[in-house]
């Protein structure tokens, strides 16, 4: 039997979320071509030797062009703090830039993290990203820092005490514990519904509903456990699943938000997405030298040597420990690499095996044109559009 998340549950009775309704196709995506479901870009705007944050950001926008030419669903972009190899510390700042670059392609954070910001700050960007791409944003939220503990407490302000509010709302700068009231709170300044006699009541977050009938951004929930799985499912949210660095609690997280949902106006069944780690590239040696500059990334990360991606000749010659190897060879289990075609023969199974209704792929290299020219063979490989 699965212990009761009482967090979750106070959450919910006590400030339901509801929401306007959203149209379901600002959620459930188009699969192209020969795909099997809708396919979509997360981007970690990563930042490789010898090569500078513009670079990372330009790559970022011909990414967005090349996915929005190609018939992907979404680019979404992720926040991370104080790692030199990921340039995505603002995500509402880069996606502007991607909205004045792109025309049709949905546009999101995977995620903001919210414990991070207080809740009318992140409803006023999106608010503002709402104004400048209409209709085709989407808020994806988590409920961890995207950092490390000491930096995770730099972003908050040290001279305010942790729990304390003096207006009576959600507590200033709290953790991920209270990750169910601060959405409830994010959600109520989005709709400007806060009732009447709550201390927020006669704030408005700017752009949005005071100003007239206005369409808001779908909130998707993202994890790589089971509490926001539950938690999405409750509330009837999209759920999006961090496979690409959780893929052992893929399939029970995507279990537990099947058997959580509530239809919701959000939502009448349930929709996820899962984050995929995909490399592809025209020989198949090409992409293994390619993947395991994001292995050897990963292992400098977990043990507190986080940098910028390596070249792929600097990962061939790394002398891995025993214990360091036995790690990338598990990690680049759960990347799906090779030539177009094993790419997407991993890509399809891995979607029969979860069930996910939406693949978001993100592609880790050092540089930016063996990024490009993955998301290039595999949309060569699933047929779809050609580019305008």
């Amino acid at each position: 039997m699965r212990r009761r998340a009482a967090p979750v549950d106070d959450a919910i009775q006590g400030d339901a979320i509801q929401g306007d309704a959203i149209q379901g196709d600002a959620i459930r995506g188009t699969a192209n071509g020969t795909a099997p479901v809708p396919l979509s870009v997360l981007d970690l705007v990563t930042v490789g030797v010898d090569r500078t944050a513009t670079d990372a950001l330009r790559t970022s926008v011909d990414i967005a062009r090349l996915a929005e030419s190609r018939g992907f669903n979404r680019h979404w972009v992720a926040e991370h703090h104080s790692m030199p190899g990921v340039a995505s510390s603002s995500p509402a700042v880069i996606l502007a830039h991607l909205a004045a670059h792109t025309e049709r392609i949905r546009l999101g954070s995977g995620g903001v993290m919210l414990p991070n910001h207080a809740p009318l700050v992140i409803a006023e960007q999106f608010g503002t990203l709402e104004a400048l791409a209409p209709g085709r944003v989407d808020l994806g939220l988590g409920r961890a820092p995207g950092t490390d503990g000491p930096t995770a407490a730099a972003l908050r302000a040290p001279n305010v005490p942790r729990g304390t509010s003096g207006t009576g709302g959600t507590p200033i700068h709290s953790g991920a514990d209270d990750f169910p009231q601060q959405l409830a709170e994010l959600t109520r300044f989005l709709d400007d519904d806060f009732p009447d006699g709550h201390p927020y009541s006669r704030i408005h977050a700017v752009p949005g509903p005071v100003q007239g009938p206005s369409a808001r951004p779908p909130i998707w929930l993202l994890g790589s456990s089971g509490f926001s799985a539950r938690l999405a499912g409750v509330l009837g949210l999209p759920f999006a699943f961090a496979h690409h660095f959780s893929a052992h609690n893929t399939i029970p997280a995507l279990d537990l938000y099947r058997e959580s949902f509530r239809p919701s106006a959000v939502l009448d069944a349930p929709y996820a997405l899962i984050g995929v780690s995909a490399l592809a590239s025209d020989d198949e040696k090409e992409a293994r030298r390619q993947v395991l500059t994001g292995a050897l990334s990963m292992v400098r990360l977990r043990t507190g040597r986080p940098g910028l991606i390596p070249t792929p000749d600097e990962a061939a010659a790394y002398e891995f420990s025993p214990m360091e190897r036995e790690f990338v060879d598990s990690w680049l289990t759960n990347v799906v690499h090779g030539t177009a075609d094993e790419v997407r023969t991993g890509l399809d199974d891995l979607q029969k095996r979860t069930g996910a209704d939406e693949l978001m792929i993100t592609a880790n290299a050092h540089g930016g044109d063996a990024r490009l020219r993955s998301y290039e063979l595999i949309a060569d490989a699933y047929d779809l559009p050609g580019p305008e």
